[in-house]
Order: structure tokens, then sequence, then C-alpha cells
């Protein structure tokens, strides 16, 4: 009797201990919210491939499950949704929430020398690690990486705009902070749009065009709506990729740096460049399959330098007089960094 009952506990631990290791051998899915379709360009050529690095990273120990199209939580809510645990990682556009994040506006004043998103997103990251400050404004969520869009082009849709005078009295989409300060002093009518609904704004008349980058031309089908498309001296805009610190802090070490090997500047990076400079093509290669194309006009050398004169450099120095007032007395050597950053 005895030993059958050694026995049966032996059986008994030796189950409790089976299902421990099943248990331990299941990977850790986190909930990742994007407001993007999953046929967007950065949702085939930027999410799902990071999702795939976070997981190689890992072993296999985290699983991505992305929510797209605003699934999980609407893009205007990605914030607080992160903040508060209803996603555990969400795609942030910080434009949707001016004075969030007024330091790292920085990287989305207009006319900044760099011409990528890959070198915007380099210089975001940089600023961040460099600067307490910023850090400290992102501190709600854990951030894993940040990245820019390419400067934005002026799609409208009625006229060309050609020079300065063009665009007054125009209402325009632009995102919040700077690019919206950029339209006033340009002498248009700044418009807060979420990126789903310009579509519709633009074919109904809502909004005349919008400072847009290729990824969003591609991924809205904007291409469809809009007829006219100038390149000018626009600001980029910025994002990040932000966790819930309660689930990161749940993590292991060894997870958490696995994971940041593939966020942090090499991530930011990846994102910017495959999220937004890859997009052109994609958009070329779409409106030619449908048999239009797609005419893109500079400005001339002093047309641009008379938009630089109006509606960037005086923005800059709002910018930094605004910061300093909020008590941020290192406003412009974060600006002069951003520059020379740029530059390199």
């Amino acid at each position: 009797m005895r030993k059958k009952s050694i026995f049966m506990s032996l059986a008994l631990f030796g189950a409790i201990l089976g299902f421990a290791v099943v248990a331990a051998a299941q990977p850790i899915t986190l909930t990742f919210a994007n407001q993007n379709p999953d046929t967007s360009w950065s949702g085939m050529k930027a999410i799902a491939p990071w999702a795939k690095q976070v997981e190689e990273a890992t072993n296999g120990k985290v699983k991505i499950q992305i929510f797209y199209s605003q699934t999980l939580t609407k893009g205007k809510d990605a914030w607080e949704a992160t903040k508060n645990g209803i996603a555990d990682i969400s795609w942030c556009f910080h434009g949707y929430w001016p004075g969030l994040t007024p330091l790292a506006d920085v990287i989305s004043l207009p006319a900044l020398p760099y011409t990528t998103a890959e070198k915007g997103s380099e210089v975001l990251w940089k600023l961040y690690e460099k600067y307490p400050a910023i850090q400290e404004q992102f501190a709600d969520n854990k951030i894993l990486l940040l990245f820019t869009s390419n400067p934005y082009l002026l799609i409208t849709t009625k006229k060309q705009v050609k020079t300065l005078e063009d665009i007054k009295g125009m209402k325009i989409r632009m995102s919040g902070g700077p690019p919206t300060e950029m339209m006033k002093a340009l002498g248009g009518t700044p418009m807060m749009v979420p990126m789903p609904d310009n579509y519709m704004s633009l074919q109904k008349g809502v909004i005349d065009g919008m400072g847009a980058p290729w990824e969003a031309i591609h991924g809205f089908r904007l291409y469809e709506v809009v007829n006219y498309y100038t390149e000018t001296p626009f600001p980029a805009v910025y994002f990040s990729i932000a966790m819930n610190k309660k689930k990161w802090d749940s993590l292991d070490k060894e997870i958490q740096d696995a994971i940041m090997s593939v966020g942090g500047l090499e991530g930011s990076k990846f994102w910017g460049r495959n999220h937004f400079d890859t997009a052109k093509d994609g958009v070329m290669e779409k409106v030619k399959s449908e048999g239009k194309s797609i005419d893109i006009y500079s400005f001339s050398d002093e047309e641009r330098q008379r938009w630089i004169d109006t509606a960037g450099k005086p923005i800059w120095d709002q910018w930094v007089n605004k910061m300093k007032e909020a008590g941020h007395s290192n406003a412009q050597e974060i600006l002069d960094t951003a520059i020379s950053l740029s530059q390199e």
C-alpha cells in the first residue's frame, strides 16, 4: 500500500512538473495596436517584419499579436491605451497630442537639414538618449524606439501650389505642434484630421490638401483623390513604439535585452527606412498599375528660400522661445544638436 502511495505521489509530481515545463515553454503574447491596415506599406514593410524580429531575437519566447486598422484602439487614443494596459505595445503618432512631448517636437521643425526618414529617426533617438528632459516627457510608457517620416509633400485636390501666394487661405491638414505653426505662418488654415479620415475629407472638400509622406499616400490610397504634388520645406513628423511599463517590468531582463536589440537606435533607423523611405517606389508602382501618373512640382531655389524665410527659421525661433518660457533653458542647445546630427 505504501509503495502504491509513493508511486502515485511520484506520478503526480511528474505530472505537475510536466505541466510546468509546458507552461514555461508557452510564448509570452504581447498585443500591438496599430491604426494602419495590414496591406499598408508600413504594415507590410515595417510592422510585420519588426514583429518577426522580436520573435527571433527572443528565440520564440515572445510573440507579437498585431491588431491593425484601429481594431484594438483608435490611433488618437494609442498613447493612453498603452499607459492603461489596453494594449501592450502601440504605434504612437505624436502629432495627435500637441504638448505631450514638446522637446521632441524639435525633430518636426520645418526645413531641418535631413532628407530621409532613416536619418531623422537616427537623430531623434540620439536626442532622446542624450537629454533626460526629453526622456521625462515620454516617461508614461516604455519607449522601445522612435522614428520619423520623411519631410512631407504638399498634396492638393484643386490646384497646384507653386508659390507662397498660392497656399494662402487654403485648408490644409497638418499635424499638431510645429507643422501647425508653420501652416499659420504660411497663411493657410491648418486642419486637424485623423489620418484614416483624410481620404473622405479630401474627396468631399472638407480640406483642400494636406502634408503627407509617401507611406500615407500609399496606405490610404490618397493618390485616388489628389491631383497635385509639391515638394516643399515641410517638416517631418515623429512616432514612438511604446510599451506599457507594467508589462515591460514583468519581463525577464534577458527578454527585455533581446527586445531592445531590435529597438533603440537600430530599430529606430529600421522603422524610418522601411516605414517611409521605401514607400515612394510603392506609390509609383501602384499608380502605374492603375494607368495613372504623378507629376511632382519642385520649387526654384528662390521660391524655396521664401518659404523658409517666412515659415521655416521663424518657427525654429518660436519653438526655442516657447520651450525656454516653459523652463527648458537648453532648448537652443537641443535645436543646435538636432541640426548638427542631421548634417553628419
